[in-house]
């Protein structure tokens, strides 16, 4: 019977550095000390992107710490992890990643309803300085319209 737990890591900070132009959402490899702690939420995606090595899509970079009763099994924290996706997927980022300026962020790792752990990754641009600037005027924007109807 599978399990539907709300696990959901998020890299916040991707947001607001990149304008994502496309998302896709893929399964990863794990061992089984790293599903457990990805489980209790024990992971990170903080400074985490994405790279082609033979036509195959790998995160670096991302934490998933250890699992504490792993024992002499227990997995490296920031080992690359396989991404999988169809060919026709891969094919597509791959020649959007080429392109000038663009590179592929994991943004999100999730529990599916099957109990999978599942990312979304995006391809994405980064945002200039002055981007970013605009970006927070917004939020604040909002967040003081959000204020005023609220009273």
């Amino acid at each position: 019977m599978a399990q539907h737990n709300n696990i959901l890591i998020k890299n916040k900070k991707d947001s607001f550095d990149y304008e994502f132009i496309e998302t896709f959402t893929a399964g990863i490899v794990l061992t089984g000390t790293e599903i457990k702690s990805v489980r209790l939420g024990k992971a990170s995606l903080v400074d985490t992107y994405c790279t082609f090595i033979k036509k195959e899509l790998w995160v670096r970079n991302m934490n998933i710490s250890e699992y504490f009763y792993g024992s002499y099994n227990n997995h490296s924290a920031r080992r690359d992890r396989k991404l999988l996706l169809n060919r026709k997927e891969l094919n597509k980022i791959e020649r959007l990643s080429e392109a000038t300026g663009l590179t592929v962020v994991p943004t999100r790792l999730f529990l599916n309803e099957k109990g999978l752990v599942k990312v979304v990754i995006a391809v994405a641009k980064g945002k200039k300085l002055y981007d970013k600037r605009q970006a927070l005027r917004e939020k604040d924007d909002k967040r003081a319209i959000d204020r005023m109807f609220k009273k």
